[in-house]
């Protein structure tokens, strides 16, 4: 079973930076892509940023040029750097694993509060 853990959640006042982390328990040749959703109170989860192998990203318009995704195939970790923070973006952040299988994994998800 694959397991993906999370770290790098926080309470950080607006304008700030956080780096979300997230390391899979898995073959880095079985990763297709990786990926980042929230889920704020009383919202469905939303996609944020994604990232294939081949180094193609993807952002959330409200995260662009704020937001930057990255990958470390040898450790199975992909990363999201999180500038410039705004109070809209306080949610659960979960980590999301594509394998070339088709299957999805899922981190357990990690806090980010930003206080305005």
């Amino acid at each position: 079973q694959v397991q993906l853990v999370e770290s790098g959640g926080g309470l950080v006042q607006a304008g700030g930076s956080l780096r979300l982390s997230c390391a899979a328990s898995t073959r880095a040749s079985s990763i297709k892509s990786m990926g980042w959703y929230r889920q704020a109170p009383g919202k469905q989860r939303e996609w944020v940023a994604s990232m294939t192998t081949t180094l193609i990203t993807k952002y959330e318009n409200s995260v662009k040029g704020r937001f930057t995704i990255s990958m470390d195939n040898a450790k199975n970790s992909v990363y999201l750097q999180m500038d410039s923070l705004k109070p809209e973006d306080t949610a659960v952040y979960y980590c999301k694993m594509t394998s070339w299988y088709q299957t999805d994994h899922w981190g357990q998800g990690t806090q980010v509060t930003v206080s305005s």
